[in-house]
């Protein structure tokens, strides 16, 4: 036996243990309970997970999951996307559970797997053909259901009228069927690679090849679509579909609160595990694995335009001014509040370090109180917040903190006009001339992480948060009333030639 098909017989015979590790407590069932425990197995999707699946039920089935269930099971012609963050049991469910359930309450079910590969669906469909072949709890309900001579990799037909079978993406669809009957439910699982990703040419000829062949093999009156997949990228072959589709189901869930970490999935994660993924890989690449928020590559503000550096020290700096942009609600919805602490020296900027956090205010306070208490006390900082944020809780709040922290910040309001875009565009020459520079230090920190994705974010038309680069431009606009080439005109980021008279 050659060593692939080895390995995969032992990852199926493993499956098999799994799908018999289910148990049957319900042995000693009457005809009459047994018939009314299927019943009620078909009205919630809950009592059919604990009754046939309680050996991947380590956690109660949460309210988003059989929410959408109940969307693909009570409309014959569903068609959507379950865009749910990492963590949260896509496959499982839209694999196993939902097509079993779709079967269990409709008495049939064709049902088609799409990998991003074949040997991938054909993975993916193991799962649910060991539970039909293995699964004592389906085995007393319902009776043997292997069919001989239809029980494959890729491929498998019970007695009961369970039809699947497992496909790659691209692959030839045309005359799918079984004698005469038509797939009836379809599900995409992670489609996208990196490669594919990387790829916008392949992404939309994928697209078309699901409008145009995959989908049109569904005939008769039951013609369900879905698609599972986290958006961990701006631009994937479901967007495209949402995009040529509006009227699809997005059903979109985030694994947890990107303020506070609670979990969407209260019954199986605590609060502190998605704080520890953060640690782990990092705030960008969590928010877009887990909460469906990809990172944005810059169109006007690039990777390459930014400068990491060794800061000059503390107090060579000629300024330092430190910017709140100012956010209330602190929520997962909300705006950030952010904080810019940049210097000046030589007609250069440098970013010292930054905070950018979605919270309340009391936060970004305490975190500019700590910095000026580690300053020498020959540096001095001068922080400012914009005028038209000013109200009497801003002012409480500021009054709490330097109380609390005993040390006196001397906010000043500043008033700032123009329209924010241009004011951030406007931003463009500095980089393009290498005349902003950020402190290398704090490059791996989630603050910078995601103050650099707003940044890179900015572009005409942009609908992301700008809270960073809106109070960066404000510190640098500030700064430059300072540089000995303030009174030139057409600043715009352009230092004077040293052979121009001031």
């Amino acid at each position: 036996m050659k060593q692939k098909d080895k390995s995969a017989l032992d990852r199926y015979l493993q499956k098999i243990e799994f799908a018999r590790s289910a148990g049957s407590k319900f042995a000693f069932e009457t005809k009459e309970q047994r018939a009314a425990a299927i019943e009620a197995c078909k009205n919630d999707p809950r009592k059919m997970v604990e009754r046939y699946f309680p050996h991947y039920a380590d956690a109660p089935c949460a309210d988003f999951q059989v929410e959408w269930a109940w969307y693909v099971a009570k409309n014959k012609l569903f068609r959507g996307f379950a865009q749910w963050g990492r963590a949260l049991a896509k496959s499982v469910w839209n694999n196993i559970f939902i097509p079993f359930w779709l079967w269990l309450r409709e008495g049939e079910c064709y049902f088609v797997l799409i990998g991003n590969s074949n040997d991938k669906a054909n993975q993916l469909l193991e799962d649910i053909r060991a539970e039909f072949e293995a699964n004592p709890r389906i085995l007393a309900d319902f009776g043997e259901q292997k069919v001989l001579g239809s029980w494959e990799d890729g491929f498998f037909q019970t007695k009961g009228g369970f039809i699947a079978q497992a496909l790659g993406m691209g692959q030839s669809v045309r005359g799918l069927r079984v004698k005469n009957k038509r797939p009836s439910h379809i599900n995409c699982d992670d489609l996208e690679t990196k490669d594919i990703n990387a790829n916008p040419k392949r992404q939309i000829k994928m697209a078309n090849w699901i409008v145009r062949d995959l989908i049109p093999t569904m005939d008769g009156s039951t013609r369900r679509f879905t698609y599972s997949n986290n958006r961990f990228a701006p631009i994937m072959i479901q967007t495209i579909l949402q995009d040529l589709h509006p009227k699809w189901k997005v059903h979109q869930v985030n694994a947890y609160d990107p303020v506070t970490y609670v979990p969407t999935w209260t019954g199986k994660y605590d609060n502190m595990y998605f704080k520890f993924i953060e640690e782990d890989i990092g705030r960008l690449a969590a928010m877009a694995e887990y909460n469906n928020t990809p990172h944005v590559e810059g169109t006007v503000f690039k990777d390459e335009m930014i400068n990491w550096t060794d800061l000059p020290r503390i107090d060579h700096f000629e300024t330092i001014i430190g910017h709140w942009d100012i956010a209330y609600a602190g929520n997962s919805t909300s705006d950030y509040n952010s904080v810019t602490v940049e210097g000046l020296q030589k007609n250069n900027f440098y970013i010292i370090d930054l905070f950018c956090k979605q919270t309340k205010m009391k936060a970004p306070l305490r975190w500019m109180s700590n910095f000026q208490s580690t300053l020498p006390a020959s540096v001095k900082i001068r922080w400012q917040y914009e005028a038209q944020f000013w109200n009497d809780e801003v002012q409480r709040t500021i009054e709490e903190v330097e109380t609390e922290t005993g040390v006196r910040l001397n906010l000043v309001k500043v008033n700032i006009k123009g329209k924010k875009i241009d004011r951030i565009m406007s931003l463009v020459p500095y980089y393009q001339n290498n005349r902003i520079h950020y402190n290398k230090k704090i490059k791996s920190n989630n603050d910078t992480q995601i103050a650099l994705a707003q940044l890179k974010g900015i572009e005409p038309g942009y609908n992301c948060h700008d809270d960073y680069p809106d109070g960066h431009e404000a510190c640098t606009k500030e700064l430059e009333k300072y540089t000995p080439v303030r009174k030139g005109k057409n600043m715009m980021g352009r230092m004077k030639p040293k052979n121009e008279r001031i």
